[in-house]
């Protein structure tokens, strides 16, 4: 499942959504750049090899709204095959399409695509980082970012040294959350691999976007800094989680790998989800992310079907 994040690279408007970001006048406040509209299009292919299919769920992440993203589907395509489309919240930062199909006859194929107008902003730092501050008594909401997750793990005594060196002799919380961005990225070298997570980044001293992100993530939560990880097309980054003077929380993005970029990124690929442990009904673990996937109640025959997920960012007619 690694590979449908680390292989591809690529309704409601801006209003209550983006209370977190304030006048962008304001010097102290973070920002929204300049807005890009692109379609997305999200579903599955299933083509039956012989044998008759019974009962299939198809089930794969779809974007939501965020203050920097807004989402409008715009097309909804399906074959005979299919009984429903339905899009559901797995809790506040993902949400998926699931695909209900009875039936599916030898050789039969059945198609479901969503297609969404997405809008994305990039966020652009405040130019004063000084009133930010990191939250002592954090909402229920954010409190979840500051344990581990997997591949996160934020009890190793490793991590957790690797956290004091960072920030030691910083002072201001803004420049401590810099210090740990600057620190992981001088200490581990881009390299794509399988996923291995922050503690065997560390010892080895390399690693992905994933393995970047989760060392930032890691190293930030033991400091009582929230953070989790955001996941695009082809790729993730940190954002991390700071109040102003007014006690206003932000999510302010960083670019663990790739170009240097903290408190702001020129991201534009829709957002698929936020966040690194996730509960999955059908699924026993916590999940890093929410992936697609094919359940199948009945094969008649063994034969097993041929599958292709969906998820084609294309620009806007």
């Amino acid at each position: 499942m690694r590979a449908v994040f680390c292989l591809l690279i690529l309704s409601l408007a801006v209003s209550s959504a983006a209370a977190q970001f304030l006048d962008e006048a304001a010097s102290h406040s973070a920002r929204l750049g300049p807005p890009q509209t692109r379609r997305l299009k999200v579903g599955v292919v299933i083509k039956a090899t012989g044998s008759p299919l019974i009962d299939l769920t198809a089930m794969t992440p779809v974007p939501r709204p965020w203050p920097e993203q807004t989402v409008v589907e715009v097309d909804q395509q399906a074959s005979p095959q299919v009984g429903s489309i339905r899009i559901e919240e797995l809790g506040p930062t993902v949400r998926r399409m699931v695909v209900q199909i009875p039936q599916l006859g030898p050789t039969e194929t059945a198609r479901a695509v969503v297609v969404y107008e997405v809008t994305r902003r990039a966020i652009l730092a405040p130019q004063n980082t000084d009133d930010y501050s990191i939250p002592s008594r954090p909402s229920r909401e954010v409190r979840p970012f500051l344990n581990a997750s997997p591949y996160i793990e934020t009890q190793r005594s490793q991590i957790r040294k690797a956290a004091r060196e960072a920030v030691a002799d910083v002072d201001g919380d803004w420049q401590k959350v810099e210090a740990i961005y600057d620190w992981v990225r001088q200490h581990v070298k881009y390299e794509r691999g399988p996923i291995k997570g922050a503690y065997a980044a560390l010892r080895d001293g390399k690693g992905d976007c994933e393995e970047l992100s989760s060392l930032f993530i890691a190293l930030c939560r033991v400091q009582n800094i929230p953070a989790r990880t955001v996941w695009v097309p082809g790729h993730c980054y940190p954002e991390f989680y700071l109040k102003d003077k007014n006690g206003q929380g932000t999510w302010f993005p960083c670019q663990a790998a790739g170009a240097r970029a903290f408190g702001s990124i020129p991201e534009f690929r829709p957002i698929l989800q936020k966040g690194d442990n996730f509960r999955v009904p059908e699924l026993r673990k916590p999940q890093r992310y929410v992936a697609e996937h094919l359940q199948i109640r009945e094969v008649s025959g063994g034969n097993k079907p041929e599958v292709a997920f969906i998820r084609d960012v294309i620009d806007r007619p």
